[in-house]
């Protein structure tokens, strides 16, 4: 072979090289589309936010039983009456229908920051990690979206729908359960009992936004929503029950000014309502379905009223006629935090009594016992949960500086010559009830268990220790 055919074939050779490479370039980026394509399409079963939290980087990371605890507000929304609402529908409008509506929710829960755990039929439950304004105003502006949505259903001669939504917060638990060959993502704690529980609780008021104490009492500032007190409610398998509240931002103006203006006597009325007091509860509630019919919830405590006078049958919890009793289950093992609950149960007997009594309270004496107790158990608390790097120690610190706010406003109303003081009283030994169910006898047991196992691992890390 002469000098001009040995280049030839070198030539050749490079060239065959070059087109094996290009392939393989092509192939590769190829994969690399595909794989992106795979992950995008993932992400729309499985939310990056959700992979993010359990700390895995793509799909591919996340392994059965992985699981992570944080503090969240939940929300759970439904249609109401979807059910005779898709009996009129064919199988595939009712796909058409959900997709449309669910369309519309899922953009508004993303833009607060809220991750769509999961869609049960026409239900969503949404998860929101940045704090409990965030999921309030995002329930909001669900609401404010579906008035859009309704108004187009009108245009092309459809019914309006109504939606419920639940928030509450708390500790959960996010992880992944199953078995190997098919396995979820869930959510697992009370705080998302509770949330499907109000939502479920919108049916019964005939409103469309319920919030617990635990979501209202973590709300940076609550005063940029209008809201009022509106039920007790006691939970299946739960000792304790639990405030609910109205949020009615989106109510039209006329009625959210009639229940802005009526909150003090609507309240009142409630908590009358809930002391068996009839005589105090009746007129109020007349006076705010007189003033705006469309109040619904007031026509239906009126509706209670009457119900009780006719039948003696009540819906209150009847709470205040039971002393709350020390467990076993609320015992922290720090002395001086058990010594201040045994206390603090004490006091909430007291009042309790006194309320059902219709007896006088010694409201400063009471407000000095809690100025105390702050003072002198929240600071203890803060500094173990920094000795033992407790990971919830902010948000357990932003729950007492909100306590403090809510116990000394209610301290200023006092001060300044609270006219109904059974009113005031029934309020404050709600506040503490609230406080020892979400605060005393969960959050501080929380960080009581975190330091115990901390203790565990460290003996166990020490040689020779057993």
């Amino acid at each position: 072979m002469n000098e001009k055919q040995n280049a030839a074939a070198l030539s050749s050779g490079e060239d065959d090289i070059q087109a094996i490479l290009h392939k393989v370039i092509i192939a590769h980026q190829q994969a690399l589309a595909l794989l992106q394509q795979t992950e995008t399409a993932y992400s729309r079963l499985v939310p990056h936010q959700l992979l993010s939290l359990l700390q895995a980087r793509s799909i591919v990371d996340v392994k059965l039983g992985d699981q992570v605890e944080r503090k969240m507000t939940i929300l759970f929304s439904d249609i109401r009456d979807f059910t005779p609402l898709s009996e009129s529908m064919t199988p595939a409008e009712n796909f058409e229908f959900i997709n449309s509506y669910l369309s519309q929710m899922e953009p508004v829960i993303s833009r607060h920051h809220g991750i769509i755990d999961k869609y049960i039929g026409d239900a969503i439950m949404a998860l929101f990690e940045k704090g409990a304004d965030e999921a309030l105003r995002g329930a909001i502006a669900m609401l404010e979206r579906l008035a859009y949505y309704n108004a187009g259903r009108e245009r092309a001669g459809y019914r309006p729908i109504h939606i419920g939504i639940g928030l509450n917060s708390g500790m959960v638990m996010i992880g992944t359960v199953g078995g190997i060959n098919r396995m979820d993502s869930t959510v697992i704690g009370d705080a998302v009992n509770l949330a499907a529980r109000l939502e479920e609780a919108t049916k019964i008021y005939n409103t469309p936004l319920l919030i617990s104490h635990n979501t209202l009492y973590d709300l940076n500032t609550p005063d940029a929503y209008h809201f009022r007190f509106i039920d007790r409610l006691r939970v299946k398998g739960k000792a304790q029950p639990l405030s609910l509240y109205e949020v009615f931002d989106v109510d039209d103006p006329r009625l959210r000014r009639h229940k802005s203006d009526t909150r003090e006597d609507f309240e009142q009325a409630v908590a009358y309502y809930h002391l068996k007091d009839i005589a105090q509860a009746l007129p109020r509630f007349e006076r705010c379905a007189e003033h705006c019919p469309e109040d619904l919830p007031a026509r239906i405590y009126l509706e209670r009223c009457h119900e009780y006078q006719a039948t003696q049958h009540h819906y209150g919890t009847s709470e205040l006629s039971t002393p709350l009793l020390w467990k076993a289950e609320f015992q922290t093992g720090i002395e001086p935090v058990d010594a201040a609950h045994h206390a603090l149960i004490e006091r909430i007997n007291q009042l309790a009594a006194c309320i059902l009594h219709n007896e006088p309270i010694d409201f400063d004496e009471m407000f000095a016992f809690l100025q105390q107790q702050c003072a002198s158990l929240f600071p203890y608390e803060e500094k173990l949960m920094r000795e033992h790097d407790y990971p919830f120690a902010d948000s357990h610190a932003h729950e007492h500086r909100h306590f403090i706010a809510n116990y000394r406003a209610m301290q200023n109303q006092s001060c300044n010559g609270c006219k109904d003081q059974r009113y005031l009283a029934y309020r404050l030994v709600l506040l503490l009830l609230d406080w020892f169910s979400s605060h005393a006898s969960k959050a501080d047991r929380h960080f009581a268990r975190h330091m115990q196992n901390t203790a565990t691992r460290q003996t166990a890390t020490i040689p020779g220790a057993k």
